[in-house]
């Protein structure tokens, strides 16, 4: 069909990895829970938008580019992993603060939240499991024979970013509804964002050790 080599495979392991957790779903979640479902979709359309652009360079045949380049490959994991390593210390330093009850540094530290389609989307590029699934796992289902592989990689891409959807929705009311729990707990709200800033941290590590296969 449309020259997927077997769809249900597909489906079904993009659905498993879309639930495994990750930076994108967590910094949705996270947005989300501080600023509201608005801000909560905005950070979305920015994963939206760097998964596109992953599938659009898998299409392009980033996968052999990366292959046949390791020095490419890992300047790109040393840059990513040092960019999420970043996103968790102020994550975790915003929630020391909140903590101390500094109520101008929390101010600051919602702040950082105020352009989330920005800071997703470069989440996303970033994102260890996005960047492997799309170079690795993606397009290990499209048909060489095919004639019309663009409408492949379409389809291919369109599932992601339904199942995608579809879990970020499910994050963002989560998340909404967390918002008013954390405005009254301050530090209950501050333990948990520690908590996705040292994730953060650990998918920063993960990426720099990560490799194509």
């Amino acid at each position: 069909m449309l020259g997927i080599t077997d769809l249900w495979t597909y489906v079904l392991g993009t659905i498993a990895i879309v639930l495994l957790p990750g930076p994108n779903s967590l910094f949705v979640l996270s947005v989300a829970a501080r600023r509201g479902v608005r801000h909560g979709y905005a950070a979305a359309c920015g994963v939206f938008v760097g998964d596109t652009v992953l599938m659009t360079l898998a299409a392009l045949g980033a996968a052999s580019l990366l292959k046949a380049v390791p020095a490419l490959f890992l300047v790109i994991k040393m840059v990513g992993a040092a960019y999420l390593a970043w996103v968790g210390v102020q994550l975790i330093a915003g929630a020391v603060r909140r903590w101390r009850g500094q109520v101008e540094a929390v101010r600051t530290s919602d702040e950082d939240l105020a352009k989330p389609f920005r800071k997703a989307l470069v989440v996303s590029l970033l994102n260890p499991k996005a960047i492997l699934f799309f170079v690795s796992f993606f397009i290990q289902f499209v048909d060489p024979a095919y004639a019309w592989p663009a409408l492949t990689f379409l389809a291919l891409g369109t599932i992601a970013q339904v199942c995608s959807a579809l879990y970020l929705s499910v994050l963002i009311f989560a998340g909404a509804r967390l918002a008013a729990a954390f405005a009254a707990r301050r530090r209950t709200a501050s333990v948990a964002s520690s908590g996705v800033g040292a994730l953060f941290l650990g998918f920063g590590a993960k990426l720099a050790t990560a490799s194509l296969g």
